[in-house]
């Protein structure tokens, strides 16, 4: 759905606008520093970070993308009901009781232990065709994946052994590659490597070997093998500030907005909000905006974020609500009803971005966008 800002706002009292121009220019930025042999996975998990999972998608396979990550398989599902047919990788977990979905929707799992994959493999036997699979090694991320110690080797000569299976990639994912001291990601490179080159050596090999995030793709590129899962930096957004920003202009691709619901003047002493923690020390104005914690604008942004009303910061005052948060505008004389207000983008010479939010909050700018609510509607511009 396109959005004529020019002619109006949405009907809606907050939405998010996702430039997907915005989008394609990361992904060619991201490209340019790939060979071009070097295939590319797109990170949609999680609603594609809060932008929109389906049409982010469909802007990166239009990119020349080669596969989408998603972190659970009932994303795949959605993927595959919103029509879109390019191979899908489950970076989580997925239970071998979900593999008549896994086959019929043309997903591919995420392996980590023999037993799991002798289940999917029974399971392919049964159905008469086969489930193509990746295996994660935990090198040193200590999450999911076949652990170095012991080696893995026997492990995974096992599992490719497997009837039923097609053993498609083998992958590893970084700790601290969005570090300025590359040591211990340096260091799960090379146990990643000297196992494929173990595996190499008794005759296994892997069509798709990965390793690199959207940190690693910038920062270090003897980790970019047969292909990239770059997650973050597809929104515009850079890992951290640690990573080389000066390798790639990246765009951020979220504006979160909101309309003015009411403007109220008020006297000094007036509290605001839930447990009438701010008082207003003289008369000023109040703006109440129709966006809360339910939305994803946090509650522990009372009395310290901000949100910018006609090219001015104004701060937010009192507790952030669950469907409301209130505004000082009091110097801000221009501000009517409905009138734009941004909560991430720029207005006018002023700019919040998810960073500046994700300091306030002590977080990252993953958490930021990824946890705008679903009930706020995105429009793609």
């Amino acid at each position: 759905m396109n959005l004529d800002m020019q002619n109006k706002l949405p009907s809606k009292n907050i939405w998010s606008e996702i430039n997907l121009g915005a989008i394609a220019h990361n992904i060619n930025e991201l490209r340019s520093l790939l060979d071009p042999k070097v295939k590319m996975l797109t990170a949609v998990k999680a609603n594609a970070y809060g932008h929109g999972m389906t049409a982010v998608a469909e802007t990166a396979l239009k990119c020349g993308a080669d596969m989408l990550g998603v972190a659970r398989y009932d994303e795949g599902i959605d993927l595959r009901r919103a029509g879109i047919t390019a191979p899908v990788l489950v970076f989580g977990y997925t239970s071998p009781d979900a593999a008549e979905d896994i086959i019929k929707y043309k997903l591919t799992p995420t392996i980590f232990s023999f037993e799991t994959a002798r289940r999917f493999a029974s399971a392919a036997q049964k159905s008469g065709k086969k489930i193509k699979i990746h295996i994660k090694i935990d090198t040193g991320m200590g999450r999911i994946g076949i652990i170095q110690v012991p080696a893995p080797d026997n492990e995974i000569k096992q599992i490719v052994r497997l009837s039923g299976l097609e053993p498609e990639g083998i992958y590893t994912h970084f700790a601290c590659a969005d570090s300025r001291d590359k040591n211990h990601a340096g260091i799960q490179f090379k146990r990643f490597t000297d196992l494929l080159d173990r595996l190499s050596a008794s005759g296994i090999e892997f069509p798709i070997r990965h390793a690199a995030n959207s940190a690693a793709l910038i920062d270090m590129p003897e980790t970019h093998l047969d292909m990239v899962r770059p997650g973050i930096a597809l929104y515009g957004l850079y890992p951290s500030h640690e990573v080389d920003c000066s390798q790639v202009n990246l765009k951020p691709a979220m504006t979160l907005k909101a309309k003015i619901g009411q403007i109220k003047e008020v006297p000094a002493g007036f509290t605001v909000s839930y447990g009438s923690t701010y008082t207003t020390t003289c008369p000023g104005r109040i703006a109440t905006i129709p966006a809360g914690y339910a939305d994803g604008f946090r509650r522990s942004l009372s009395s310290r974020g901000s949100m910018l009303v006609c090219g001015q910061r104004a701060p937010v005052i009192g507790r952030v609500c669950m469907d409301m948060t209130m505004l000082d505008i009091s110097h801000i004389e221009n501000a009517r009803p409905e009138s734009e207000v941004v909560i991430i983008g720029r207005q006018g010479s002023e700019v919040i971005t998810a960073d500046e939010m994700a300091n306030m909050l002590d977080t990252i700018n993953y958490e930021v966008v990824s946890c705008i609510m679903s009930r706020v509607p995105r429009f793609y511009v």
